[in-house]
């Protein structure tokens, strides 16, 4: 396939796929974390305001997802993987200009709304590339979601140091250049996705509500959902924390990096010990260490920070503790679905926990983004935030195991 063809290919190239993901995530990732210092500092918004554009941002994506993967199904991979793009585009480009705060929101709710349509489509491409990998005795199903993964992760990486070294510049020109990526992105993609065909069937999505039925399955995305809460706080707490010791947005690049090479490094090991042990025994450890996270931030915060790079001691144990906890916990709940549906609603009880997931991260950081406000300063009054965020996941890690006690441990 040449890649300076003026034509759409006609055939799907699994790499196209791992390098959207590559792309998709350096764009993403040189933005968003570094948002909320640019509405803290820049747009002068109060900690409340800024929780509210993080969580409405992460719900309109987390919400969306189950919608995504139905019109994918419907109108074809292609057109989705597209449409997402742009909306992303549009997105990054009210962030870049908006002088006020309805464009600020609307424009990171456009950046949630369009990872939710490229995402599942993106991932529905490779599941039936790698399927059609296996059977001709190639690579596998599972090696193409690993390699998407890495990829995913590589991207990851880099993402935050190009946001780092773009920031002197100003966080509207970092949005605009993340607006250029999935330009180039939408470009590339157009002309190597092979186009889909439509569905005749009438578009069908379960609404995840139909789940509610079954008050054990909403007690467990009641308790999983403080995961999301917890980790979203790496955009929302993880800069407060950084202020607070005296440190610049330029620090956060490095942080994500460390996120990402945890990742790399340490989640198929993880996933293998998780499974040795089994889902129902490490989803309390996980919670655990996502508690252990913030309740060692708690320590430090009403302490002046040390002068030198010791000043971020507290921002690795957050980075290091909620990733590690992500790690185990995630894979090991998501496997545990099934138990709670059968096949015929498994596209409802995810949409579900994705959903369950986004109200749990508006809501909290409606919660906590004033209460954070107070942790920008050493102060005695600095260590509630912290204790507080803990308690949640602390609570989870208790409930979930009399939650799942009706399921029969699996081990492989």
């Amino acid at each position: 396939m040449s890649l300076f063809s003026l034509r759409s290919a006609t055939t799907l190239w699994p790499p196209v796929l791992l390098g959207s993901q590559f792309v998709f995530n350096i764009g993403f990732y040189a933005v968003v974390p570094f948002l909320a210092i640019f509405l803290r500092d820049d747009m002068l918004l109060s900690g409340g305001l800024i929780g509210l554009v993080l969580g409405l941002r992460t719900f309109s994506q987390q919400g969306m997802f189950i919608v995504g993967g139905a019109l994918s199904d419907k109108y074809g991979a292609k057109i989705v993987i597209l449409c997402g793009c742009i909306i992303r585009v549009a997105g990054y480009l009210l962030l870049a200009c908006g002088q006020s705060l309805f464009p600020i929101i609307l424009g990171a709710c456009l950046t949630g709304i369009g990872g939710a349509l490229f995402s599942p489509s993106i991932e529905a491409l490779l599941a039936k590339t790698g399927t059609q990998s296996e059977a001709k005795g190639k690579r596998s199903r599972a090696e193409w979601f690993a390699l998407f993964a890495v990829c995913g992760e590589l991207g990851a990486v880099l993402g935050p140091v190009a946001g780092a070294l773009l920031t002197g510049l100003g966080f509207r020109q970092v949005a605009l250049a993340g607006a250029g990526v999935f330009v180039i992105a939408l470009v590339v993609l157009y002309f190597c996705l092979p186009a889909t065909p439509h569905s005749k069937q009438v578009l069908k999505v379960l609404p995840w509500w139909t789940t509610f039925r079954q008050p054990r399955f909403v007690a467990f995305i009641i308790a999983y959902s403080s995961w999301l809460l917890s980790y979203n706080q790496l955009y929302l707490a993880l800069p407060v924390e950084i202020q607070r010791s005296g440190g610049s947005e330029q620090d956060l690049g490095p942080l994500f990096m460390l996120a990402s090479v945890l990742i790399i490094a340490f989640q198929l090991p993880l996933a293998r010990f998780a499974r040795r042990v089994g889902a129902i025994r490490i989803l309390p450890v996980g919670f655990l260490l996502l508690a252990a996270a913030f309740a060692s931030v708690s320590l430090f915060a009403a302490t002046e920070p040390p002068e030198g790079w010791l000043r971020l001691l507290p921002s690795v144990c957050l980075v290091t503790l909620l990733t590690l906890g992500q790690m185990l916990l995630v894979p090991s709940a998501k496997d545990l679905i099934p138990h709670f549906a059968e096949a015929s609603t498994l596209g409802a009880h995810y949409g579900a926990l994705s959903t369950a997931g986004g109200c749990a991260v508006l809501a909290g950081n409606l919660f906590f983004g004033p209460l954070l406000d107070h942790a920008l300063v050493p102060s005695t009054q600095a260590i509630y935030p912290w204790l507080l965020l803990a308690l949640f996941p602390f609570c989870s890690a208790l409930a979930l195991p009399v939650i799942c006690r009706s399921i029969r441990p699996s081990r492989t």
